[in-house]
């Protein structure tokens, strides 16, 4: 431990001091954040003590990127750790930029402009991207503001430091929209960049295609000759050993000649069924980054957004109504404007709330909750975290079933407002006391932790999804 009075120490023994000392810090916040957050923000290669002397500690950051993320995000769990480890009275905490690769625009709760359509630039059709994503048109929020700061520097630095990038979330929240964007952006900067967007079902599909073909080595140059490649939904890839063992190739290729590797799954990737362990090391070696169900405000500003390019008015009752009821997928709010656009083409007056009310009934239709039975909970909760419902069921204490038995506790409550004491009874017959815990903690860690709240999230929607095919 350094003594906060000491400045004739050593070079090189100050160094190593530093360097222990971080060593148990990261210890600590490895505790205290998600794993996604700590891989991301403080891996070795991202954070390094710098000095303590005074009162004052000095860290080094890799980019300007991470040093605003540090102070506005984590400073005050760095602050605890740094004072729990070193017992001294640390009265502040100095980030400095190591060298700064990138300087993406500053991210918070804004509402992007939108470009006009003569604005848009029109791009080779052999990219698969679409022209009408951009960063401009992308509204940010608390939800999202960390995987869209990633695509912008990955746009403005392809190949260099987060790549791969991995973002993450639930169905409909964007992940697309920003890989794409990040394609456009790219290419708006280089022109003749060799870009492929292409779903992981697209990228089987053809290496099928090759085998049958026997043209394996014209599929191989046109994936591994990419400067960029950005696959959707990697998470289907799961369970499809030989595509996964060609995928591993055609990563590695990419890779090493510096080539910028962008995916998109609706979980992390040591979450994904069937996924090989060395796929999963290479998906966690660069940037991992979630996006999680938007807040009311976040839903607001989409949806005004939307129904500003559409040129349609509504008020701010109807406004608040599909905002409110329409909680977890940006498409269904985009599927509501396009209802309420078609009528009012017709008629070529400003809809009413009630109108707009009766328009949207059948989009507006969230599962009762009696539709949704403990049967259906536990096999959801089962199959999204790759667990038997016996696993669910038994009195194993193991974290990678307790949790997700904890997960169903909360559902069931949630869901189908069941008891303590009978949720307990079928999960096991386990105590209410024990499912009151489970509850009010899922609750905290819903507030606390980005990856529980895009996980819930997911579920949710699967559940509703379930419910819907049953009624």
């Amino acid at each position: 431990m350094l003594d906060s009075t000491a400045n004739n120490t050593d070079d090189n023994s100050n160094s190593n001091s530093c360097r222990e000392i971080w060593q148990k810090v990261l210890g600590q916040l490895e505790l205290e954040v998600s794993s996604a957050n700590f891989s991301t923000w403080f891996s070795s290669r991202q954070t390094e003590l710098i000095s303590l002397n005074n009162g004052e500690a000095v860290i080094k950051t890799a980019n300007i990127f991470v040093k605003e993320w540090l102070e506005g995000k984590f400073h005050k769990y760095i602050f605890n750790a740094l004072t729990r480890t070193t017992g001294l009275n640390i009265k502040r905490i100095k980030y400095e930029v190591g060298s700064a690769v990138f300087r993406p625009q500053a991210v918070g709760r804004v509402l992007a402009r939108t470009k006009s359509n003569n604005d848009q630039p029109q791009f080779d059709n052999k990219t698969n991207i679409n022209p009408k994503y951009t960063f401009d048109n992308f509204i940010v929020g608390e939800s999202n503001e960390l995987a869209r700061a990633a695509c912008l520097a990955v746009s403005e630095d392809p190949g260099g430091e987060y790549n791969p990038l991995f973002i993450y979330g639930g169905v409909g929240l964007g992940k697309t929209h920003l890989v794409q964007a990040t394609g456009n952006a790219i290419l708006t900067a280089k022109t003749k960049a060799k870009i492929i967007y292409t779903t992981s079902e697209n990228f089987t599909n053809d290496f099928i295609r090759s085998l049958q073909k026997k043209e394996i080595e014209v599929f191989n140059k046109k994936y591994r000759e990419a400067d960029v490649l950005i696959i959707d939904d990697i998470q289907f890839l799961g369970l499809k050993e030989k595509t996964q063992d060609q995928f591993f190739h055609t990563f590695n290729a990419l890779y090493q000649s510096n080539k910028q590797i962008i995916l998109t799954s609706d979980r992390l990737p040591k979450a994904i069924p069937g996924l090989e362990e060395s796929l999963v090391s290479r998906f966690e070696c660069g940037m991992i980054a979630d996006i999680g169900a938007p807040d009311l405000e976040l839903r607001i500003a989409i949806l005004e957004n939307l129904l500003q390019a559409k040129g349609l008015e509504l008020d701010a009752d109807s406004v608040g109504y599909i905002a409110t009821n329409i909680q977890s997928n940006i498409r269904e709010l985009e599927g509501a404007v396009n209802k309420l656009f078609a009528h009012y083409q017709l008629r070529r007056c400003q809809l009413l709330f009630d109108e707009v009310k009766k328009l949207l009934k059948d989009v507006i239709s969230p599962p009762r909750r009696h539709t949704l039975n403990s049967k259906m909970i536990i096999e959801t909760v089962s199959s999204f975290y790759e667990i038997s419902r016996n696993d669910l069921l038994s009195n194993c204490r193991r974290k990678d079933i307790a949790f997700p038995r904890q997960v169903a506790m909360y559902f069931l409550r949630e869901e189908t407002n069941a008891s303590f004491p009978a949720i307990g009874k079928q999960l096991g017959d386990r105590d209410h006391t024990t499912v009151i815990h489970a509850y009010k903690k899922i609750l905290k860690d819903i507030e606390e932790n980005n990856q529980v709240k895009s996980e819930i999230a997911t579920i949710r929607q699967k559940l509703y999804i379930s419910a819907k095919s049953y009624s």
